[in-house]
């Protein structure tokens, strides 16, 4: 797979990651979203990987392929089964919480749930960081860039911006949004 960093970079850049000792990646498959921060995490920040690993959709897809892939892009992270509907994470104990091109592959009920889990997880003086593709769940009259941090808002946390990354390889942009508690 191609990684495309710069729409991870935009996504890492808009985080205030830089004091961060717990980052959680949230449905990081085989780890491409690790790969694609890889270089914005901070020196000795625990990362850790949640992902359903369906295998389906990638043969050999499991926590080893997420943590080597990381581990070839110089990041050392561990991964983890985990549904994103209820994260096997404690309350407020990680400072980054991101999700990357996942919320668009849930239903709308599944994506309210995980998103109130990111906020659940997340510490305090923590921020979320999602990434999206320009699409919105079936029935959505709002423009992607103003569904997905309206769906944000709506599990408790506060957007800290928005911001769209014109896509290079295809039309439209992703949305970033941030926020924290």
């Amino acid at each position: 797979w191609v990684v495309e960093r710069y729409k991870y970079e935009a996504l890492a850049e808009a985080l205030p990651a830089g004091r961060a000792e717990r980052w959680l990646d949230v449905g990081c498959g085989t780890g491409r979203s690790l790969v694609g921060v890889s270089d914005l995490v901070p020196e000795g920040c625990r990362v850790l990987g949640v992902d359903v690993f369906d295998d389906r959709i990638v043969l050999g897809n499991a926590p080893e392929l997420a943590a080597r892939n990381a581990r070839k892009a110089g990041l050392t992270a561990s991964a983890m089964y985990g549904d994103a509907t209820r994260l096997p994470v404690a309350d407020d104990s990680q400072h980054v919480v991101t999700a990357c091109r996942l919320l668009h592959d849930l239903s709308r009920e599944e994506a309210r749930e995980t998103l109130s889990e990111l906020q659940r997880v997340c510490a305090p003086d923590g921020a979320v960081g999602i990434l999206e593709i320009p699409v919105t769940h079936d029935g959505a009259t709002d423009p992607p860039s103003a569904y997905w941090p309206e769906l944000v808002e709506g599990a408790g946390l506060t957007t800290e911006g928005v911001r769209e990354v014109p896509r290079r390889r295809s039309d439209g942009a992703y949305v970033v949004v941030v926020a924290h508690h």
